[in-house]
């Protein structure tokens, strides 16, 4: 059966939709048959950080009212065979979408998967609550600023349910000479949050650069995307030194 995570954020800007999809193209090369979901609902934006642009013509929403199934909602990757995209509504459809249907759709990705990515919306509204009801585990996506620190110390409050060593923190965008000036460290974040640390990932121009022409980062500079690599790897169980920054 595949693994469910959930990639949140208590606050917008930490990176967690680059996250989602550069950890998923990872895995993906690695071998694994892996889905992305985008459940920011009308906002969505993974099919852009995929180099996927337009290329779902059905949602979740179909597949989990059951107008559709997974199979044909998910677009295929044009160069990771073994990535799929499953979009986001545009329309406030999923207002109508219950547990229950959450539920059956897990199964089907679980059966047909090895992992599935959720990049939720910011914040703890709806986006937040679907995704996070049919995963296995979160990932807690913040940068080294005090407000996205105590956004997700909030948003881990909203995690108890989850058993302890099943939710971990991702830190973005990190900046070494931001680091220095703030007399801000690593340790400090993983302090804040209260969770173990899955990875950190530098700050690089190239990520939004890689967004804005809708090219996967893995394609376009190799930095970043090696903090991602681990961060996979990592997920997977393997012992990985945090690369330096």
């Amino acid at each position: 059966m595949g693994k469910i995570i959930a990639v949140v954020s208590g606050k917008g800007g930490t990176g967690k939709t680059s996250f989602t999809a550069n950890v998923g193209i990872a895995l993906a090369e690695m071998g694994y048959r892996t889905l992305c979901v985008d459940c920011d609902i009308t906002l969505r934006n993974l099919d852009l950080a995929l180099g996927l642009s337009d290329s779902a013509m059905m949602d979740f929403c179909d597949v989990a009212r059951e107008r559709c199934p997974l199979s044909d909602a998910v677009a295929a990757h044009r160069k990771y065979p073994q990535l799929h995209l499953l979009t986001a509504p545009q329309t406030a459809d999923a207002l109508e979408v219950n547990h229950g249907q959450m539920r059956r759709m897990a199964e089907s990705i679980r059966q047909n998967y090895d992992y599935c990515l959720i990049d939720a919306p910011a914040g703890l509204g709806l986006g937040f609550r679907l995704a996070t009801f049919c995963a296995d585990s979160v990932v807690v996506v913040t940068t080294t600023d005090a407000s996205a620190l105590r956004d997700a110390q909030r948003t881990v409050m909203e995690l108890h349910r989850f058993p302890k060593g099943t939710v971990h923190l991702a830190v973005g965008r990190v900046q070494k000479k931001m680091l220095k000036a703030l007399h801000t460290t690593i340790d400090d974040a993983i302090d804040t949050a209260g969770l173990p640390l899955i990875g950190v990932i530098p700050e690089d121009s190239d990520v939004p650069a890689a967004l804005n022409r809708g090219i996967a980062l893995r394609d376009f500079n190799y930095y970043a995307a090696r903090a991602y690599e681990n961060i996979a790897r990592r997920l997977r169980g393997e012992k990985v030194p945090l690369m330096r920054i």
